[in-house]
């Protein structure tokens, strides 16, 4: 059953008695790239949720803010930090949420904690700023009308092909976050599950040593092979062309199929898992992964 949507006025008078959880943009680098209304908002919070509380630290005492209560929210406590906090937001406490560095909630549990705050029915507000991923984007040369965030693959190597695999044939622009010392594993994984495609290759973004590095993938792989890089990298990938771009006259080839045949096909002739081949069947339809997932729940139970 379809749920009831939900309204939120983010700026309507509210219930003094209910707080709201701001989700506030940090530097992602230079320090310069603190907003104004993110200084504030930090200074007006009741409360800071950090996934490292040392570098907040850092980042309070950088622009003078002081005596707020820092609460640990990360991959390792969220299951039970993430409650309390709700219920001190509904206690009517203004919670800010911080990631290390720019936006929360974007590859980090923050999202977890934003879906448990709608749940409460309490307000979600961000406070935008500085990201990795889109500064990428904008300086990478490549295509960014269409664009598709991957994040960080995962360390198994089958799981790695299989999320490869997911968007060989995705035409939009691909990005990716990754950590210095597997950056040239992860490259030539691309180069063997994508094809020699162009790419961008950021780091150290907004810091004083920032460099892209541009060109095909074998050619980066290269310099990457040389001269190992530092700091934290975001890949820019151009999307499908040439053999990895379905034909227009094969592009519905699952229109004939069911909801469960499709998602077996992936499955089947891709290796990806039940949760991959979901997805994937979800993109083709134009419908969310929930959407599949209930589809074929009512056809075991029919």
């Amino acid at each position: 059953m379809n749920k009831e949507c939900t309204i939120q006025n983010s700026y309507s008078s509210k219930d003094s008695k209910q707080g709201e959880l701001y989700l506030v943009a940090t530097p992602i680098g230079n320090l310069e790239d603190m907003t104004y209304r993110a200084v504030r908002m930090l200074q007006e919070a009741d409360l800071i949720a950090a996934e490292d509380t040392r570098e907040t630290r850092k980042l309070l005492s950088h622009f003078d803010i002081q005596g707020k209560t820092l609460y640990s929210y990360h991959e390792h406590n969220k299951d039970a930090s993430g409650p309390e906090l709700v219920r001190l937001m509904q206690e009517g406490r203004k919670l800010a949420l911080v990631s290390d560095a720019g936006l929360p909630a974007i590859s980090d549990p923050g999202a977890d904690l934003v879906r448990l705050a709608i749940e409460a029915g309490v307000s979600v507000i961000p406070i935008p700023g500085a990201n990795a991923a889109l500064s990428a984007l904008i300086a990478s040369g490549l295509p960014t009308d269409r664009f598709t965030f991957v994040g960080f693959l995962p360390r198994d190597k089958k799981r790695q092909e299989e999320i490869l695999q997911s968007v060989q044939r995705d035409t939009s622009t691909l990005l990716f976050y990754e950590s210095p010392h597997r950056i040239v594993k992860t490259l030539e994984r691309m180069l063997e599950q994508l094809g020699d495609r162009e790419i961008a290759v950021a780091r150290e973004l907004t810091k004083r040593y920032e460099q892209f590095v541009r060109g095909s993938i074998s050619s980066c792989l290269r310099q990457f092979e040389e001269v190992a890089p530092i700091g934290e990298c975001c890949i820019v990938v151009q999307g499908a062309v040439g053999k990895w771009e379905l034909p227009p006259e094969q592009s519905s080839w699952w229109e004939s199929l069911s909801v469960a045949e499709h998602v077996a096909r992936y499955e089947e002739e891709q290796g990806a898992t039940h949760k991959e081949a979901m997805k994937l069947a979800a993109k083709d339809r134009g419908v969310s992964r929930r959407d599949i997932y209930q589809q074929l729940l009512a056809g075991e139970e029919a």
